[in-house]
């Protein structure tokens, strides 16, 4: 009997896994690419020329072993990790997040989070044949308190997901909803802070306070996504950033604010407040705002079928100095033919 891969793949694959897609990545070159939330300063020839040096005389051959204890202890002393606490590596938040959720892999247990939110906690939730629960946003993008605590306590959620500043929204939630909500779960509250060196607070407060709070942080978006490292921070039976980038953080963050103000006085556009290094803005029609911008070499994400919240909504990430008048002038030339074609 001649069986096909087709009958296989049926036969012995998950089905909701074979209707999965993967994570669309936009080629890019020749492109102003601000569509993935990277850094877009490259390193420093000072600091490439020695990291090539120091790379050269690391032992490639070998397993890494003390070489991640050397780079947690480091991660720990620059995160100003709390007393009591514990780091664990991983390769980007995905595998974090991954493991999280198979640690929590108990028959009736529930993941939840806000939305629009980062896709992978549902994903690596459903991946693992868990219940997710999405708790819909404010229209403006705020928490809805009363609805994120009714949800807790109906559903009783082994983690929840709370990402600060939120992707793809860029703002950083009320703090007093925020604590509410930490105060009423049952389950370990994990606090996504990938974008935290481009906002004004974080949430290190909250772990010294809470033993059920764990602080989930990366590198790929402080400027090292090539690296792929990931870091989760919390209590030791549960289970840190540099210099340079620091200072290209807070050029960001200035850029930002003046790209923001930039949008705020176009026509048409919405964009909404940032605390990452993105914006996300409302526009009249984002797929064929998205493919001007993308005719005149700029690629941002078009977010709008993500979720019903983020209508007509495209995400842009704030880049070099010199990218991001670029990025205005091809927003402000797609907008112009709309307005032609109307």
């Amino acid at each position: 009997m001649n069986t096909t891969l087709s009958d296989r793949m049926s036969r012995f694959l998950r089905a909701d896994v074979q209707g999965m897609h993967g994570y669309a990545v936009q080629p890019s070159a020749g492109f102003v690419k601000v569509d993935t939330m990277e850094n877009p300063f490259r390193l420093p020839e000072a600091l490439r020329k020695a990291l090539g040096e120091r790379l050269a005389e690391v032992a490639l051959n070998r397993y890494p072993a003390e070489r991640g204890d050397v780079l947690r202890a480091e991660l720990a002393k620059h995160a100003r990790m709390p007393e009591g606490c514990d780091i664990m590596l991983g390769n980007g938040s995905d595998e974090l997040i991954s493991l999280l959720t198979l640690a929590a892999d108990v028959p009736g247990n529930v993941v939840m989070a806000p939305l629009p939110g980062f896709v992978m906690y549902e994903m690596s939730a459903k991946l693992q044949g868990l219940k997710f629960v999405g708790v819909p946003l404010t229209p403006d993008f705020e928490l809805d308190g009363p609805a994120m605590l009714a949800a807790v306590r109906e559903h009783r959620p082994a983690l929840l997901y709370l990402a600060y500043p939120n992707n793809p929204t860029a703002n950083l939630w009320d703090d007093d909803v925020i604590d509410a909500i930490i105060e009423a779960a049952p389950g370990l509250v994990v606090i996504d802070e990938a974008y935290q060196p481009f906002a004004a607070r974080d949430s290190l407060e909250r772990l010294r306070r809470h033993e059920h709070v764990l602080l989930m942080r990366t590198m790929s978006k402080f400027g090292l996504a090539g690296v792929r490292i990931g870091y989760l921070m919390g209590r030791k039976p549960l289970v840190a950033e540099i210099d340079e980038y620091a200072r290209q953080a807070a050029t960001i963050r200035a850029e930002r604010d003046k790209l923001l103000r930039e949008l705020q006085a176009l026509p048409g556009v919405k964009p909404f407040p940032s605390e990452a290094n993105m914006i996300l803005a409302r526009v009249p029609d984002a797929k064929r705002v998205f493919e001007g911008m993308r005719a005149r070499g700029v690629l941002v994400k078009n977010v709008s079928g993500l979720h019903p919240l983020l209508a007509n909504c495209l995400r842009i990430t704030i880049g070099t100095p010199e990218e991001n008048p670029q990025t205005l002038a091809a927003l402000y030339g797609a907008l112009h033919d709309l307005e032609a074609t109307a």
